[in-house]
């Protein structure tokens, strides 16, 4: 007869389902590596499958490692995946929670001992504390085997950061601290960047669009190429042509406001240079 905790090998059965085959209840089983299978009654009383696949997966001359302890890992079951080196992967649970496929050879060398949270500070109270422009004011929890801290940027903003980020100094700002860098780096001037200017005057300026010219573009629903350009946050139109070497040209044409600009700028800095001198 089969009843819930009736046992078969590895196996438990733990409830009956909906489920019919041949007319026998199929039922839910539990294996001891903490797997499931669904049996029919038929194939419980006679014992023909006494586990849920597990013990097929370990190959030849492996060993059984189902139930031992790695450090904080517990192995659970083999899977159908292996690794780069052939060996079987096995499904661990850690202390924390967390389950993982690991090499077999990495257990039993001893070279993975937890699912990464080992390698993780403690908990350290940070609440108060300042880290670059970041502000500590709550603890958030832990997640990916990392302690998590709420903090409040000298921006005004909040955002969520790692404790080893914060500790470290990777980790000093909401992300506002490299976009000042990098509008630093821009040298803006009268809203436009110098810097991108010169770059596209000096021909190093990476060309993301397929005709390989900045500016340049095929319009696909009227079949020509367009020129435009893009100064001061104004985009202007410098027309459309049947062949690329001509939108190409009046491209060329439209920079010479860009030279305009940087020559106005070059003046400036001289005139600024000989009132210094003086």
């Amino acid at each position: 007869m089969v009843e819930v905790g009736s046992r078969v090998g590895l196996l438990t059965v733990t409830e009956p389902t909906e489920q019919r085959k041949g007319g026998y209840i199929v039922w839910r089983c539990r294996c001891a590596c903490g797997g499931e299978i669904l049996l029919d009654t038929r194939s419980i009383k006679r014992g023909t499958v006494r586990d849920c696949g597990c013990q097929t997966m370990v190959r030849p001359g492996q060993r059984d490692i189902s139930g031992e302890r790695f450090g904080k890992l517990t192995a659970l079951r083999p899977t159908s995946k292996r690794s780069r080196n052939g060996s079987t992967m096995w499904l661990c649970r850690c202390d924390c929670g967390n389950k993982l496929q690991v090499d077999l050879g990495q257990l039993m060398a001893g070279s993975r001992k937890s699912c990464g949270c080992l390698g993780h500070p403690q908990r350290k109270d940070f609440i108060g504390k300042r880290f670059g422009r970041l502000f500590v004011t709550a603890y958030e929890g832990k997640w990916a085997g990392m302690h998590r801290w709420r903090c409040i940027c000298d921006c005004g903003n909040e955002t969520v950061v790692g404790q080893t980020l914060l500790q470290t100094g990777k980790t000093k700002s909401c992300g506002c601290l490299q976009a000042m860098v990098g509008r630093e780096n821009l040298e803006l001037r009268e809203g436009t960047s110098v810097t991108r200017l010169r770059a596209i005057k000096n021909g190093c300026l990476i060309r993301t669009n397929t005709s390989g010219y900045n500016g340049v573009y095929f319009n696909k629903k009227s079949g020509r190429w367009i020129a435009q350009i893009t100064f001061q946050g104004t985009t202007r139109y410098l027309g459309s042509f049947d062949l690329l070497v001509d939108a190409v040209k009046a491209r060329q044409r439209g920079e010479e406001i860009y030279d305009m600009f940087l020559e106005s700028l070059d003046g400036e800095e001289t005139v600024s240079g000989e009132k210094d001198e003086k």
